[in-house]
C-alpha cells in the first residue's frame, strides 16, 4: 500500500483570516450607517458608498461565517494518496480529485494570493460536485477565467505554498509516468 500524505488545516491561519474578514465586515457597517462621511473625490455618491458597504458586509460576513465553521472542521485539509488528491482547503473544495482526471498543475497568483489550478479533462464532473450555488458559480468563473474549476490554496493549511506546490507536482508526475 502506498503512503498517504495528510496535511492538516491550520487553525491559526484560519483564525487570523477570520479576524481579518470580520474586521472588514464590521468596519463596513459605517459605510452603510454614515455614507456621507466616506465620500471622496473618486466616489462622491453616498448611495454608491452604501451599496459598497452592503456588498462588503455580505461578502466578508459570509466569509467570516465560513471561516468560523472551518475552525471547527475536523477533516484533514488535504490528502494525497494512490487515488488522487482529496481537497478540503476552501469553499469550492470538491473532495477527491482523481489522478486520471488531472491534465496539468499551474501556479496562479492573484494580487498576493497564491493557488494551484488543477487542470482537468472533466471540468463538468467537478463543477457538479459543488456544495452550493455560490461554490458552483465560483467554479464556473474559475473555469472560464483560468481554464479549470479546481483550485487548491495553502492559506488554510499547515504547509507553505511552495512546499505544497512541489509536493503535489511531484506526486502527480509519479503517477503520470506510470
Amino acid at each position: 500500500m502506498e503512503n498517504k500524505i495528510e496535511i492538516p488545516l491550520s487553525k491559526t491561519k484560519i483564525g487570523l483570516l477570520f479576524l481579518g474578514s470580520l474586521a472588514f465586515a464590521l468596519t463596513s457597517i459605517a459605510f452603510v450607517l454614515h455614507p456621507e462621511e466616506w465620500t471622496t473625490s473618486i466616489i462622491s455618491s453616498p448611495i454608491l458608498i452604501t451599496i459598497l458597504g452592503v456588498f462588503i458586509i455580505v461578502f466578508f460576513g459570509g466569509l467570516s461565517v465560513f471561516l468560523a465553521w472551518k475552525m471547527f472542521d475536523q477533516k484533514i485539509g488535504l490528502t494525497i494518496d494512490e487515488r488522487g488528491i482529496t481537497d478540503n482547503t476552501n469553499g469550492t473544495s470538491v473532495g477527491l480529485i482523481e489522478w486520471g482526471d488531472i491534465t496539468g498543475i499551474e501556479r496562479l497568483v492573484i494580487v498576493s494570493s497564491k493557488m494551484l489550478m488543477i487542470q482537468t479533462n472533466k471540468p463538468e464532473k467537478y463543477i457538479a460536485r459543488a456544495s452550493n450555488a455560490i461554490a458552483k458559480q465560483a467554479m464556473k468563473a474559475n473555469y472560464k477565467s483560468y481554464g479549470s474549476p479546481i483550485s487548491i490554496i495553502a492559506s488554510s493549511l499547515k504547509i507553505d505554498f511552495d512546499e505544497l506546490e512541489e509536493l503535489i507536482v511531484t506526486e502527480w508526475q509519479k503517477r503520470e509516468l506510470l
